[in-house]
């Protein structure tokens, strides 16, 4: 028995993916400076599950888009902070990080380790 529709799941998606985009462009309030690195492998530890039992057959697509689209963020990220360096005088947000790639694979990782072990207790 599905749970959503799939235009609901489709909704979902595009609602979660502008969230995490504007998310990742914001900079962090300097509190959670320190654990940047934990907040990326959270971050997609829990995207990785949520969008794998949404879409269990899909699990090597969502790693692969998951993966992409956190490169795409720092990229994006350093490119955005380039122009809005020229037009306003400041960075809004962090700079391209590879440590940061490195983090979000290590939680992509994680996520589809224990997508997995819980998969396999689910049947």
């Amino acid at each position: 028995m599905e749970l959503l529709r799939k235009d609901n799941k489709r909704g979902l998606i595009v609602v979660l993916t502008v969230l995490s985009i504007f998310g990742f462009m914001l900079k962090l309030p300097r509190v959670f400076h320190h654990y940047d690195k934990e907040l990326h492998t959270a971050f997609y530890f829990s995207a990785y599950l949520f969008f794998s039992f949404l879409f269990p057959k899909k699990w090597f697509l969502i790693f692969m888009l998951l993966l992409f689209f956190g490169i795409g963020i720092e990229l994006f990220q350093d490119f955005s902070n380039e122009i809005l360096l020229r037009l306003v005088g400041r960075r809004i947000h962090g700079r391209f990080d590879p440590e940061d790639v490195l983090a979000n694979f290590y939680g992509l990782v994680y996520g589809a380790i224990t997508f997995f072990i819980l998969n396999r207790f689910r049947r």
